[in-house]
This record gives structure tokens, C-alpha cells and sequence, in this order.
């Protein structure tokens, strides 16, 4: 029984740069979708991280807020404690035997005083810690707000032109990934290179009035004829874009 062969077809030098030019035209339409789109999605994501820092800010106000609220209950039970005490050495003034025990006692009595006049002062800052705290908060959730709206407004300006073009740049992206299947790794590793480091994004251009049409520098005769020829791919020698002639291209 014979074995079957598989035979691989043969792209010429045409056919290669052909589909490069067809790949670059699809790509070239991608692009232009998301021009479309613009800077929205920058500014989405931009807006995304300064919400989520002022959501960070606020949790950690509203922390604070707790724990200065715990410390007034701490100074306040420490009131107590020096009040009760206030209280014990004054009952005890009355069963004192001499003045060394008066004299204690007083000075308990006046250091708890003090201990009072301190956690009293304490209380007063952590109030006014709490209600500037609020104030922040208030001013920094009426800005949260705001961003939230504007999130909102810009995510629904965005779905809306995705979903405009959602269809056709999925086909386009079908369409050129069946394209650069049958490119030769090392030439579609060559295309994406130079598409990437070019302004416009175009990696294959054809020739425009003698020039290339990426740069606009003049391409010598001799060099015409050979990109008309179509046997070599070849390059400009200024900007490093692939060029093909005009017909190849079909604008004439």
C-alpha cells in the first residue's frame, strides 16, 4: 500500500508579501477601532485607582475613628477608676491616726485629681481628632461619590462603543490570525517588530509617488524596479518598512 504524501504549497515572494499586505490592512482597521474608543479606557482604568484609593483612605479614617473612640472610653474608665478612688481616700481622711497618713492621703487624693484633669484633656483631643475626622470623611465620600458617577458615565460610554464594534473586530481578529498562520514565523516576527517601533503602526507600505509610504524618502529607480519585481522582500533603507508596489497593493 502506498504512503501518502502531504505537499506543502510553495509561497512565492508575491504571495508572502501579498498576505503581509492583507495582514496589515486588518490590523490597520483594528487600530482604528480603538482610536474609536479613545482614551476611555485609560481613563476608566484611572478612575478605577483613584476610587479604590480614596475607598482606602476613607477605611482607614473611619479606623481611626474607632480608635480614638475606644480611647475615650479608656480615659473615661480611668475617670471612673480615680473618681472611686477620690472617693476611698476621703473616707479614709476621716480614720487617720497621724499626719504622715494625712499628708499620704492628701497626695493621693491630688495625684488622682490630676489623673482626672489628664484623661479629661485626652477626651477633648481625641473629640476634636473624631470630629475632624468627620469632617474629612464627609468632604472625602461626597468626592468618592463623584468619581463613582463619573466611572459609571465613562464604563457606559465605553460598553456602548465596544459593543458598536465588539463584532466586527473579533472578525477582523479571526481574519488575521488565519493570516499570520501561513506566514513564516521568522517574516511575521520581522512584520510585528517593525509595526511595533513604527508611529502609525504600518509595517508594510507601498510605494507613493517614488517614495515610501511610511517615510516619504525618495526610493532610487534601480530599487523601484526591484520591489516591482517582487523576488526579495525588501526594505527601506530610512525607515525599515516593508515595500511593495502600488498594483500589489490594488490602488491602481
Amino acid at each position: 500500500m502506498a504512503k501518502k504524501t502531504t505537499v506543502e504549497k510553495e509561497y512565492t515572494v508575491e504571495d508572502k508579501l501579498s498576505t503581509l499586505y492583507q495582514l496589515q490592512t486588518m490590523v490597520t482597521e483594528i487600530d482604528k477601532i480603538k482610536t474609536v474608543r479613545g482614551e476611555l479606557p485609560l481613563e476608566v482604568q484611572d478612575l478605577e485607582d483613584e476610587i479604590a484609593g480614596l475607598e482606602t483612605r476613607l477605611s482607614n479614617y473611619q479606623a481611626e475613628i474607632k480608635e480614638n473612640e475606644m480611647a475615650v472610653i479608656a480615659q473615661r474608665n480611668r475617670i471612673a477608676d480615680s473618681t472611686a478612688l477620690i472617693e476611698k481616700y476621703k473616707n479614709q481622711l476621716d480614720n487617720v491616726r497621724n499626719n504622715r497618713e494625712f499628708d499620704n492621703l492628701s497626695k493621693e487624693i491630688e495625684f488622682q485629681g490630676l489623673e482626672i484633669e489628664f484623661s479629661e484633656k485626652k477626651i477633648r483631643e481625641f473629640g476634636e481628632a473624631i470630629t475632624n475626622k468627620k469632617t474629612e470623611i464627609a468632604h472625602l465620600t461626597e468626592n468618592l461619590e463623584g468619581r463613582k458617577a463619573d466611572l459609571a458615565q465613562k464604563r457606559g460610554e465605553l460598553e456602548e462603543i465596544i459593543s458598536e464594534t465588539k463584532q466586527e473586530e473579533e472578525k477582523l481578529r479571526e481574519k488575521a490570525k488565519k493570516l499570520e498562520a501561513s506566514i513564516e514565523p521568522r517574516l511575521l516576527a520581522a512584520f510585528k517588530r517593525i509595526r511595533k517601533g513604527a508611529r502609525n503602526g504600518l509595517a508594510i507600505v507601498y510605494i507613493q509617488r517614488d517614495a515610501c509610504g511610511g517615510c516619504f524618502n525618495k526610493i532610487p529607480p534601480q530599487k523601484q524596479m526591484d520591489i516591482k519585481l517582487r523576488k526579495k522582500v525588501i526594505v527601506c533603507e530610512y525607515c525599515g518598512r516593508i515595500m511593495i508596489d502600488p498594483e500589489l497593493a490594488g490602488v491602481i
